[in-house]
């Protein structure tokens, strides 16, 4: 039987994020199952298509930090809009809030839409990023529930009666994008067995 491979990194994973709600909801999701810090770094905001901006994030990220890294884009697509605001929904909540994102739809009678996150891993600055995506079809309502995390309050996911917001944390994490992004990450991380290197000192 041929050896595994072992790729072995140099230190754990640096999850870049300055989002204390999502580094929670990670935290929650991977538990053990990865080695990772978080850290916040201020990277560019690119345009283009979702899995592109992820992993040129990943790879600036990667060179910053000199080791292995995980960044996260998390869009929410429309789909009357044909998948607008996307990966700019960050900014179309800031500008025009939970109730202008409803009136985006008003004039449509299509209210469905998808939640969708895409993490890329890159081990090392001079390696391509790996993506991961999830995604949850749902559709756009009137906000309910906390509204202390981005547009939780706006996106009920299919077969349910609660919006993200209204739901317990575990029920969340075990149907949302992130959830499901993240469990492509774990099965990829057994898959791959990575090992790290103890000595601090290195």
């Amino acid at each position: 039987m041929a050896a595994v491979r072992t790729v072995v990194l140099p230190r754990p994973v640096t999850f870049v994020t300055g989002n204390a709600k999502k580094l929670e909801e990670v935290r929650a999701i991977l538990g053990q199952a990865i080695p990772f810090q978080s850290l916040k770094l201020d990277l560019p905001e690119l345009q283009g298509e979702p899995e592109d901006i992820s992993k040129e994030k990943a790879r600036i990220a990667a060179k910053e930090v000199n080791g292995p890294v995980l960044v996260e884009d998390t869009c929410l697509c429309f789909n009357a809009l044909k998948g607008l605001p996307g990966p700019y929904i960050k900014w179309f909540l800031q500008k025009i809030g939970h109730e202008g994102l409803n009136n985006l739809l008003m004039a449509y009678e299509d209210k469905t839409a998808y939640a969708m996150c895409v993490f890329s891993l890159a081990l090392g600055p001079n390696t391509e990023p790996m993506t991961f995506v999830g995604k949850t079809l749902g559709r756009i309502v009137p906000a309910r529930g906390p509204t202390d995390f981005g547009w939780d309050p706006i996106f009920q996911p299919h077969g349910y009666d609660q919006t993200y917001a209204e739901m317990p944390k575990e029920e969340k994490n075990r149907i949302s994008h992130r959830g499901k992004a993240l469990e492509l990450v774990k099965s990829h991380f057994v898959e791959a067995q990575y090992t790290f290197q103890t000595d601090s000192t290195t």
